[in-house]
């Protein structure tokens, strides 16, 4: 009961991180108010929520074509990118006296991700209401529930490394850029994979011929 006690309050404090961001997330790595296993739901929710709206928005604000769609592929646009941040962002931190831990910026992060879901899902079910003469009103809170978790990612991320605002931005940036430097390193990591592949093959099929 203490540790399923611990995760719903865990869960709930979710929402004060988003309405007091500086306050909250510092309570959330420092006082030990967060948990993993709160941050995995948010994570799943927001995924949930996001094929869940490929499903039941309402056509005038997205159309889907469903024969090009890999469910696989579309989940992993997901994860893939969370990956390299958590994984860049504590990288580079780490160098430079960052105070977070692997896990709390993963845990943060997921933590940020809170507005995701609570603006999505109200708004997909209230796709099928809306006018198209409304649609700018619709759009205008969709694009919010991004703004609004990305600043909360930005302010969690100073408050778990104890930054200040200014080296906080100066590593958000340099975290992105991260993130591109690893996307390269691993398109030329696969591209070399799969040239030995190939080559392997080819030299298995002329020993093979030559037999």
């Amino acid at each position: 009961m203490d540790k399923r006690t611990k995760y719903i309050d865990s869960l709930k404090f979710a929402l004060y991180c988003i309405t007091h961001p500086l306050d909250g997330f510092w309570d959330l790595t420092h006082e030990k108010r967060g948990t993993i296993a709160a941050a995995n739901t948010i994570l799943f929710l927001t995924i949930l929520i996001r094929i869940l709206k490929l499903r039941y928005t309402s056509f005038l604000f997205m159309k889907v074509y469903w024969e090009d769609l890999n469910i696989f592929l579309y989940i992993a646009s997901i994860l893939f990118p969370l990956a390299l941040w958590v994984v860049g962002n504590w990288g580079l931190t780490t160098l430079f006296d960052g105070k977070g831990r692997l896990g709390q910026v993963y845990m943060a992060t997921c933590y940020a991700l809170t507005p995701y879901p609570l603006i999505q899902f109200p708004l997909m079910v209230f796709s099928h209401f809306v006018t198209v003469d409304e649609a700018a009103f619709y759009s205008m809170l969709s694009v919010f529930s991004l703004i609004w978790a990305a600043f909360l990612v930005v302010a969690a991320m100073g408050q778990i490394h104890e930054y200040s605002a200014g080296k906080n931005i100066l590593f958000t940036i340099a975290s992105l850029f991260a993130m591109l430097v690893m996307i390269f390193i691993l398109m030329i990591f696969f591209s070399m994979i799969s040239q030995g592949v190939a080559y392997f093959i080819s030299l298995v099929k002329e020993l093979l011929f030559r037999l």
